[in-house]
C-alpha cells in the first residue's frame, strides 16, 4: 500500500491569516485594546444581538480565539447550555478574554477579566469583538472564511485521496 503524498493531520490548528490593521488604523500598541469597554453604541446592530443573544457573539469571538478548532456553534450553544443549567457562562466566557488577551499582548489580570465579565458582560463580548475586528478579521465569517478570504476566495485544498479507503 502506498502512502499518500500529503496528509492532513487532524485537529491541528490552521494558520493565522496575516492581516494588516484596517484602513485609518495604524498599528496596534501592544498592552492596550484597540477601544473601550463602554464603546458599545458603535455598532448598533452588533450591540442588540450581543445584549439580545450573546450566545452568537460568543460563538463567532471563540472560533477567531480559538483558530479555528472549534466552531462558532458549538462554542456558542456550550456556552448558552452552561449559562442555562447555572449562570456561569461569563466565567467560560472569561477564559476566552484571558486567551485573546495572551494572543495580542494586552495587559490585565484574570481577576479584572472576571470583574468584567461579571459586571459588564455584554460590554466585554462587545470589546472583544471589536478587538478581533481592529485585528483585520470579519468575524462574523469565522476563522477558515477569513482563510479563503485571504488566499482569494480559492478555499482550501481538497484532502488527499488514500488508496483503498472507503469507496460505494
Amino acid at each position: 500500500m502506498e502512502k499518500p503524498e500529503s496528509i492532513i493531520p487532524i485537529g491541528s490548528p490552521a494558520a493565522e491569516p496575516a492581516y494588516t490593521p484596517l484602513m485609518g488604523t495604524s498599528y496596534h500598541d501592544q498592552g492596550q485594546w484597540s477601544s473601550g469597554l463602554l464603546d458599545c453604541t458603535s455598532d448598533i446592530q452588533l450591540c442588540c444581538q450581543t445584549t439580545w443573544c450573546p450566545c452568537i457573539t460568543f460563538g463567532q469571538n471563540a472560533e477567531i480565539i480559538d483558530r479555528g478548532l472549534s466552531s462558532c456553534g458549538v462554542s456558542g450553544a456550550l456556552y448558552g447550555i452552561i449559562g442555562f443549567l447555572s449562570g456561569l457562562h461569563f466565567v467560560y466566557a472569561c477564559a476566552y478574554r484571558t486567551k485573546l488577551k495572551r494572543q495580542y499582548g494586552i495587559s490585565a489580570s484574570p481577576i479584572e477579566d472576571l470583574c468584567t465579565h461579571i459586571w459588564c458582560h455584554p460590554c466585554a463580548l462587545f470589546q472583544e469583538h471589536r478587538e478581533l475586528q481592529h485585528r483585520g478579521y470579519d468575524v462574523p465569517l469565522g476563522w477558515y472564511g477569513n482563510l479563503e478570504k485571504r488566499n482569494g476566495g480559492t478555499g482550501m485544498d481538497n484532502p488527499p485521496v488514500v488508496p483503498g479507503g472507503m469507496t460505494r
